[in-house]
């Protein structure tokens, strides 16, 4: 895969390192897609994995801090981690995974589904679109960007269109995703995501 970079020589370097690392972080992200269609089918077995997950992952983090490394999570963590997360606990795993559990446990299908889907796709293609395209930055978010947030529009319209089949419910539930994922929430922006959408979703359905 081919980037284009504006910059030169070891800030070139840089960039293309710090793509490749967040095109690695949102594949995870992207990979959450799947959870309601495990939710539908096996839903208590999904439950307690992701919860397994959850606690495998905090414990795996305390150890790595201590300098006492889990093959495989241990590594994947250390990829994925941004610049910020250096020295500290890795924050984005749990919140992805408390937010899902969240809409999973407290929303009914096909609530949980929007929201999920919306934290999949939308908060994920956000990013990178942001990153790879973005050049109209917004006031006041912390470098987020007018093309990440249009890109994350869309993402979530066709997202819940997909699920709902309610072009009003869709144009909605975008619009909304797509204001809070502006917010500079940080980490956090994968739990208020998908429980806020769940939520929502419940009154304009």
């Amino acid at each position: 895969m081919k980037l284009f970079c504006p910059y030169k020589g070891i800030f070139r370097r840089n960039y293309i390192n710090y793509i490749y690392k967040e095109l690695f972080r949102k594949s995870i992200h992207l990979c959450t897609a799947f959870v309601p269609f495990f939710l539908s089918r096996f839903y208590v077995l999904t439950e307690v994995l992701l919860l397994f997950a959850l606690l495998f992952y905090s414990i795996s983090e305390v150890l790595r801090l201590r300098g006492i490394c889990i093959p495989i999570i241990s590594s994947i963590t250390n990829i994925a981690a941004r610049k910020r997360d250096d020295g500290k606990f890795v924050l984005g795993p749990v919140t992805l995974v408390v937010g899902i559990l969240l809409s999973s446990l407290f929303f009914k299908n096909p609530f949980y589904s929007i929201g999920i889907f919306a934290l999949a796709f939308g908060d994920g293609i956000a990013s990178l679109c942001g990153k790879l395209f973005g050049k109209i930055h917004i006031p006041f978010s912390n470098g987020k960007t007018v093309e990440g947030s249009l890109s994350c529009f869309a993402a979530i319209f066709c997202s819940t269109f997909f699920v709902s089949k309610n072009v009003f419910a869709s144009l909605v539930i975008a619009i909304l995703g797509m204001l809070i994922e502006a917010i500079p929430l940080k980490d956090f922006d994968n739990l208020v995501i998908p429980v806020i959408l769940s939520f929502c979703s419940q009154f304009v359905l």
